[in-house]
């Protein structure tokens, strides 16, 4: 995968992502590193935060926090900024699609899953705008599903969450578009993870996944991590309150 394209407008661009120290969200930071981007994750596993980090060098800056603590999630994105300056690129990827029964579901389970998939997102938000604003704009990429779009069942709490992300991104593009700040939605169809392929992956279930699919191959998680850094360069300056899909045609 040498032939990648190389974005100038994201060299030494200070970048924040959240849940970025496995799955989807590592491969995002390791794709901002290769662009030569100052870039801090946030995630609550530090064991696996400190060795991304060390892994990737001096550019990549982590902070460890629980994102369901919002004063945590603030104070992360504080020391990031401190030490990058004014984040100019967010990603909302931090997210647990755990399965459940609809029966089971509890109000306090729901709230839980609100908390994890959906409400620190638009925190982060709200934490780095100003910022952002000031240093003359940037670009907010959101994780969404296509889960929802599927009608996939087993995880009603997450899906609703999913589909809120997308309502998220739209209003919060007309709410920040006069500081020049993009905000899009990336939706992942299903992207073959460490967790992925040890929680819920089956023979059965990759065949009928193929079929359902107009290409083949099953999604790794470096062609969403192309869509995110696409989605926060230059080149895609005029994209905005967009749903850009990595399905591989599966909606």
């Amino acid at each position: 995968m040498d032939n990648f394209a190389t974005y100038p407008s994201l060299a030494g661009r200070a970048v924040v992502v959240t849940g970025g120290a496995s799955g989807i969200g590592a491969e995002i930071v390791r794709g901002f590193a290769a662009q030569g981007a100052k870039a801090g994750f946030i995630d609550r596993d530090r064991d696996a935060g400190l060795a991304l980090a060390g892994e990737l060098g001096a550019n990549v800056t982590f902070a460890e926090a629980d994102l369901t603590d919002i004063d945590a999630l603030r104070a992360a994105i504080a020391t990031l900024e401190a030490a990058n300056g004014a984040a100019r690129v967010l990603v909302n990827n931090a997210a647990r699609d755990d399965r459940h029964d609809w029966r089971d579901v509890t109000p306090e389970y729901w709230d839980e899953r609100m908390e994890t998939n959906l409400r620190h997102a638009f925190f982060a938000i709200q934490a780095v705008a100003p910022g952002m604003a000031a240093a003359g704009g940037g670009s907010i990429v959101n994780m969404g599903s296509n889960s929802w779009h599927e009608t996939v069942g087993n995880f009603p709490a997450y899906a609703t969450a999913k589909a809120g992300i997308e309502g998220l991104t739209r209003t919060m593009a007309r709410d920040l578009g006069p500081d020049g700040i993009r905000v899009n939605t990336v939706v992942p169809g299903w992207i073959m993870t460490e967790r992925q392929k040890t929680l819920w992956l089956t023979p059965e279930g990759e065949a009928k996944h193929r079929e359902a699919q107009c290409l083949p191959e099953m999604i790794d998680p470096v062609w969403v991590a192309r869509m995110v850094l696409f989605l926060a360069s230059e080149d895609s300056r005029m994209c905005t309150a967009g749903a850009y899909p990595v399905t591989a045609g599966s909606m």
